[in-house]
């Protein structure tokens, strides 16, 4: 197995970029999660069928235009999350977001992993939960060690096709047993179009921007003349039309249609695959949490090599980071995930909102290239320690979003919005009044400007 597949430390060549086709397979295995299914039926029950479609189709456009510009860039540059926080926040500060990076990874490997173990042990009763939790481990980690180029692409490639089927018939079987009705489109306390259920849905997306950095990661394995393909077909808005509306339509009438016991959650409705379809459902939900864990794994695994590579300045072999990944996810899904995970969740998610909203900031700016022309300096020893200009608008940023998210009420649904704009304002203005020395470190910009 090649240590040098996941360049975490220097932009991938053109050499190793891969085809279309094949990072596309690869790509798509983030859109077929139980998860996409399970928020769209959540929001309809509590805002209503219309203002969970209206606010998801608001979160397409979104999505759309935010991947878009990233992933162009990412291609351009071949950059990985990591090195590119090395500009916005120096070389220490990028530390900090590869830490919310594999945080936020291991949280929704936890999270899937925990969906297949569940399903497996109803399917199989003789099993005890943790036996299942270490099975999905132990085949999970595996699947990784070819990174992007090598095997995912092929396995998720593979693997497509059955999550489509199994899609359908999981609405054809419901149809089938149940009926149809219009119950799904009377979900919820009303099924009347209101301002702020919209917005409350669309801003719950908001919530899910990590599936942005993982589209950054993933981008830069791209061919620079497969840009236009990618920026708009796999980081555009057929992807994310698929991953948020039609995984979301398909979840609120699922969810309408088949009784399920208790609380809405995926494992209620994994449960209630499992009693319509039986083994077939087993092989859907595996299909399903399996492709979505490939890139939830990858993006630990790569983060945690960039960590403990910055800590210990030891290349540590990937063979062992993946395995102590799997310890890590296998320990908190131990101890009860479910229970606490939302609000960390919720936390994570205003840090990686303000990331992407300083990411695109600059991305979109010509101040950066007028102060420091078209080269990014990324080097150890030449990146300073850390950035002001990124820190302060990430901080910020943050800091607000946190206080309208623990204000409570309404005021939650506008936490996600104002961290973002918050995080673009500050960056913005920092940007315009930067100096060489943020971004270079002193000795070295005196000597470039003389």
């Amino acid at each position: 197995m090649s240590e040098d597949l996941d360049y975490l430390n220097v932009p991938v060549p053109s050499t190793a970029r891969m085809p279309a086709g094949s990072l596309s397979m690869a790509w798509w295995a983030v859109g077929t999660a139980m998860f996409w299914l399970v928020i769209s039926a959540s929001l309809a029950m509590s805002f209503g069928t219309l203002n969970a479609l209206a606010g998801m189709s608001i979160a397409v456009i979104v999505y759309a235009v935010t991947g878009g510009i990233i992933s162009r860039y990412a291609i351009k540059t071949g950059l990985s999350v990591a090195l590119f926080s090395r500009v916005l926040f120096g070389y220490h500060g990028a530390l900090l977001a590869t830490l919310i990076f594999f945080t936020g990874a291991i949280y929704y490997s936890v999270f899937e992993a925990s969906v297949i173990a569940v399903a497996i042990q109803d399917y199989f009763p003789s099993l005890s939960l943790s036996q299942a939790y270490l099975i999905v481990i132990a085949y999970s980690v595996p699947l990784v060690f070819g990174s992007v180029q090598n095997w995912l692409g092929k396995l998720n490639g593979v693997l497509l096709p059955f999550y489509i089927i199994g899609l359908i018939a999981a609405v054809g079987l419901s149809i089938y047993q149940y009926g149809y009705t219009n119950a799904w489109l009377e979900l919820g306390p009303s099924n009347e179009l209101t301002g702020y259920g919209t917005w409350s849905c669309f801003t719950y997306f908001m919530g899910v921007f990590l599936t942005l950095m993982y589209a950054w990661d993933y981008a830069r394995f791209g061919r620079e003349e497969d840009t236009e393909f990618h920026t708009k077909f796999n980081f555009g808005s057929p992807f994310f039309l698929f991953t948020i509306l039609v995984n979301g339509i398909a979840g609120i009438f699922l969810v309408a249609t088949i009784p399920t016991e208790g609380d809405l959650s995926e494992i209620s409705v994994v449960l209630g695959l499992l009693k319509l379809m039986g083994f077939s459902g087993l092989i859907f939900i595996w299909v399903s949490q399996t492709r979505i864990n490939t890139a939830n794994f990858f993006m630990a695994i790569v983060n945690l090599e960039s960590i403990l590579q910055r800590l210990t300045s030891v290349h540590i072999p990937k063979i062992v980071t993946a395995i102590f990944v799997g310890i890590i996810v296998y320990v908190v899904m131990l101890a009860d995930v479910f229970s606490f995970i939302y609000q960390a969740l919720s936390y994570l998610a205003i840090m990686v909102v303000a990331w992407v909203s300083i990411a695109v900031t600059h991305i979109l700016s010509p101040a950066y290239e007028k102060l420091m022309g078209p080269t990014l300096e990324l080097r150890e020893h030449y990146v300073p320690a850390i950035n002001p200009a990124g820190l302060l608008a990430w901080f910020l940023a943050a800091f607000i979003g946190l206080l309208f998210f623990n204000a409570g009420g309404q005021w939650v649904a506008s936490s996600s919005p104002a961290t973002a704009i918050v995080a673009s304002v500050v960056y913005l203005l920092m940007l315009k009044r930067a100096k060489r020395s943020w971004y270079v470190r002193d000795a070295v910009a005196k000597d470039q400007v003389s």
